[in-house]
């Protein structure tokens, strides 16, 4: 019997919802109680960062920066220092720089709708879209990489999505999308939860799925993936691990740093100089004098 793509979209929606019900992780950033600043912090922190590794950055941050004028208050310096290990640490500066926006655009008030959203500092249209569904209850398509993938395999029968969105994706998206907001705004977070703990990138469990009869990509013999190769971030001997080594120097000091301590840090002078000079071009590092260097501030 065939099933029309609305009441297929509904079941869809109504079983996840039920899952997350049962099976939603208990992260503080989702709790009813959560800010709408503590949200903010949340996204910009779990951008290509996995949950476990955000928690205590996480609250450590909110406790010494508990609204946008406390961290706007302070040195993007010292944003770069909290950062820790977390990782593409121009997150931070972005981060105190969209703090300081809110402080002086918006009298300190996180802006509720994704399109005042977009206007500050680092926050782009997935970005946007979370913090306006999370934080405010609002009906957003949310379209993070779990959400993509499990859309792609229940809704488009394939392994993974597009290395790009598509206008086509989107649409698909929007479509399961409940209507009224508060609906929406839980769907928005327990498919992105479905994501990250059932149908993962690799051995997804297909057994703990509640939407396992209705996905084309398990109705097809889950196909493999025949698009271009999905390649892993390799790391050891990057410029990027050169990079976090570097301001990992400059995080464990409150005074300038000898240029020579970030020779003991990195020998490869070549790569050394190029990764502190990228640093400097970011605006994580104050230009080096003939002996130091420092984070801003």
């Amino acid at each position: 019997m065939t099933v029309d793509p609305a009441t297929r979209h509904a079941t869809v929606v109504e079983r996840v919802l039920d899952w997350y019900a049962v099976h939603a992780r208990d992260l503080p950033w989702r709790r009813p109680e959560a800010t709408p600043w503590q949200v903010v912090v949340s996204e910009f922190m779990l951008q290509q960062t996995p949950v476990e590794r955000v928690r205590e950055p996480w609250r450590v941050w909110v406790e010494r920066w508990p609204s946008p004028a406390a961290l706007a208050a302070a040195p993007s310096g010292e944003a770069v220092r909290a950062w820790g290990r977390l990782g593409y640490p121009r997150r931070a500066l972005r981060l105190h720089r969209a703090a300081v926006a809110i402080t002086k655009e918006h009298d300190g008030q996180v802006p509720a709708d994704r399109e005042t959203l977009l206007r500050l500092p680092g926050i782009g249209a997935y970005t946007a879209a979370a913090i306006a569904s999370f934080a405010f209850g609002r009906r957003e398509v949310v379209l993070d990489t779990n959400v993509r993938r499990v859309l792609a395999r229940v809704d488009g029968g394939v392994a993974f999505p597009a290395a790009s969105q598509t206008v086509a994706e989107v649409a698909a998206a929007t479509a399961f999308v409940p209507d009224e907001p508060e609906r929406a705004a839980r769907w928005a977070v327990a498919v992105m939860e479905l994501g990250a703990l059932v149908c993962v990138a690799r051995s997804p469990r297909c057994d703990a799925c509640p939407v396992q009869d209705l996905c084309a990509w398990r109705a097809a013999g889950h196909p493999a993936w025949d698009g271009p190769p999905r390649k892993g971030q390799s790391y050891d001997g990057t410029d990027r691990q050169c990079r976090g080594a570097l301001l990992a120097v400059l995080r464990s000091s409150d005074e300038p740093v000898a240029l020579g301590e970030l020779a003991a840090a990195w020998p490869d002078e070549a790569q050394r100089t190029r990764c502190l000079a990228s640093l400097v071009a970011d605006g994580l590092v104050v230009a080096p004098t003939a002996e130091h260097v420092a984070l801003p501030g």
